[in-house]
């Protein structure tokens, strides 16, 4: 009887050891393969994890009953394990439908965006938009209208072509009304439907969607036009230091030197033709889904050269499903437009109330002599040695 109990004994002290290895080596050996309560608060605090032990874990087709057994439909995988198959994209799916998403059944990857969307977007959006039109309330507070300092001349010089003007006016009118629809789309639930109800909120967005799609490829078009027309007028030269160094002269007397486009005119066009770029391709996939594969490259090359590192992040999610893509394509479209309508914002109002003379450039193509040459002397220098006769008396 002592002879066992020390055997016994000693059987325990060996296993021990060898148990306690096992469960250091599998924090999951005491839940059986399942979920640990670790697992769980690492989820719900957004941290990454190894899910593996859940996207593997969707039966094994080898142990599949017979199909005259009672789980014979289902053989070895249970309810629960080809749900599994289904989110984690594993399950063998026959659909009629042909496309990119057809398959995907389950995609819980969304809850993020839909969060996003329906908080930080909103409220970082409209502390943007709000923001900016105190902003320039303030300034004109402060600074008043921006006047021409000489005296008038009556004299008149021909500031921009009429292909030009319909370039601009294409442009601006095509994004007022994209960005008045997508201001919809986006503040429309939170905003519309309290006021007008669900219903007249319905119509509206239906139509604002319509107005919208069809609009983009005016303003498209127009972002060509003047790229092409003006891109040799905005590039960078040594004048733009000077104009930068000095403000503008927008708290001073006197303006700085300028040519055809001075420093602030540049950085208003390249932002267009960039930002109004990338909206462009952003609305093209949305327009197009599934079609144009944007951000899942796009991670892969930051990735290669290390630029999530430079902010102390791990690599991008370079492999993304097609709705992922499309959740990527709202969000930075949404972001960008958000972004461009704050400069536009800036850009109507120094062309309006902001400044005496500027809106007749682009109103008529012809501006006072003396505003010319106080913000564009270089370019008033120019056109005069080039071709005096096309300055004309204001009668």
């Amino acid at each position: 009887m002592r002879f066992m109990l020390i055997v016994l004994i000693s059987v325990f002290a060996l296993l021990g050891p060898v148990a306690a290895q096992d469960s250091a080596a599998d924090p999951r050996a005491s839940t059986g393969g399942a979920q640990t309560l670790e697992d769980i608060l690492a989820r719900q605090a957004g941290q990454a994890m190894d899910d593996s032990f859940r996207s593997d874990a969707i039966g094994d087709p080898a142990r599949a009953a017979s199909k005259t057994d009672q789980l014979g439909t289902l053989g070895g995988v249970s309810d629960p394990e080809l749900w599994r198959a289904l989110r984690y994209g594993k399950a063998d799916i026959t659909t009629q439908s042909r496309g990119p998403a057809a398959k995907t059944l389950i995609q819980d990857g969304g809850m993020w965006w839909l969060e996003f969307r329906q908080g930080p977007l909103l409220t970082y959006g409209s502390y943007l938009l709000g923001g900016t039109l105190l902003l320039l309330a303030l300034f004109y507070l402060i600074r008043g209208r921006i006047r021409i300092d000489g005296e008038k001349t009556g004299r008149k010089i021909e500031r921009f072509k009429a292909f030009e003007r319909f370039g601009h006016w294409l442009l601006a009118s095509s994004f007022l009304v994209l960005g008045l629809t997508g201001l919809i789309s986006l503040f429309g639930r939170k905003v519309m439907i309290p006021t007008f109800g669900h219903d007249a909120f319905s119509t509206i967005a239906i139509g604002s969607k319509w107005v919208h799609n069809n609009i983009s490829w005016a303003f498209i078009v127009a972002l060509v036009i003047i790229f092409v027309v003006w891109v040799v007028h905005n590039l960078p030269d040594r004048t733009d230091l000077n104009w930068l160094a000095k403000g503008g002269g927008i708290f001073s007397k006197g303006h700085p030197p300028a040519k055809k486009f001075n420093a602030g005119q540049k950085l208003i066009f390249w932002s267009v033709i960039i930002l109004g770029g990338s909206i462009s391709l952003t609305g093209l996939s949305l327009l197009f889904p599934f079609d144009l594969q944007l951000f899942g490259p796009t991670f892969a090359k930051l990735n290669a050269i290390g630029a999530p590192g430079w902010f102390g992040m791990a690599d991008l999610s370079a492999t993304l499903s097609p709705q992922e893509e499309m959740q990527f394509a709202q969000l930075w479209h949404a972001i960008v437009s958000l972004v461009l309508i704050a400069i536009v914002f800036a850009h109507i109002y120094i062309g309006s109330v902001g400044m005496e003379g500027a809106f007749d450039a682009m109103g008529t193509g012809q501006v006072e002599e003396q505003w010319a040459r106080e913000h564009h002397s270089l370019w008033v220098d120019e056109v005069t040695a080039q071709k005096p006769a096309t300055t004309t008396k204001e009668a």
